[in-house]
């Protein structure tokens, strides 16, 4: 038998599954994919905030949850840290936009079994969550670079010659396009149907990544390094 192929039976889903995402289209795809992995309504728990999370882990414990990290009343890293304590056990996904080391590094070490970005197709979703299901510790590809690079010895010339895929996802460069185009990002939002958190996010990413201090200027350096035409 196909070792990929292997899940849990409805039957033994870990359940209930708590679900915290505060982006209503997120939250409906992310229902779609669970129900195609066997989950009911009955064995999924949706939130919005970390307080209305902690309210609910106090009627409801939880076997699994998957954790966005930029949440309207904070940082779901706490909420990690506190779902771990809580059940040393606990399979903990995120599933979040922000793709910068420090958020990365800080979800894994307070707890995260794995990380995969929003931007990813549900295939590539469902097969981070299939991974946690079976026990895994699966990491975004995009993610996983960055680590290694880190990890590696490299020069300043060398890093002057990564292309310009590898400085900004392909999120990010789509956002940065509307930028160029001269949209806010209340209309990036719209456009894009995220939430304007998620997009103000990206921004700062995309300043942090291209070391620019505003629009105008993330815009010129894109177009220099080949990313705008």
């Amino acid at each position: 038998m196909n070792q990929f192929s292997i899940l849990p039976t409805e039957s033994t889903l870990p359940s209930p599954l708590l679900v915290v995402e505060d982006e209503p289209l997120i939250r409906k795809r992310l229902e779609g994919i669970l129900r195609s992995l066997g989950y009911t309504d009955d064995a999924l728990i949706f939130t919005a905030s970390i307080s209305e999370t902690r309210a609910r882990l106090q009627e409801h414990p939880v076997a699994m949850a998957l954790v966005d990290l930029g949440l309207p009343d904070g940082n779901g890293i706490d909420l990690i840290a506190e779902l771990r304590q809580a059940d040393p056990g606990m399979g903990i996904l995120v599933i979040s936009a922000w793709s910068t080391e420090d958020a990365i590094l800080a979800a894994l070490r307070a707890g995260a079994n794995g990380y995969v970005l929003k931007e990813r197709d549900d295939l590539e979703v469902t097969l981070s969550i299939r991974s946690v299901l079976r026990g895994g510790a699966p990491i975004d590809p995009f993610i996983a670079r960055r680590i290694i690079a880190e990890l590696q010895p490299s020069t300043p010339a060398a890093n002057k010659e990564l292309p310009a895929e590898s400085v900004l996802s392909v999120r990010e460069v789509q956002i940065l396009k509307l930028v160029a185009d001269g949209l806010t990002n209340r209309e990036i939002a719209e456009s894009l149907f995220l939430s304007r958190y998620t997009v103000e996010c990206h921004i700062k990413n995309i300043y942090r990544k291209l070391s620019v201090p505003s629009r105008t200027k993330a815009v010129s350096e894109a177009r220099a390094r080949g990313l705008l035409s």
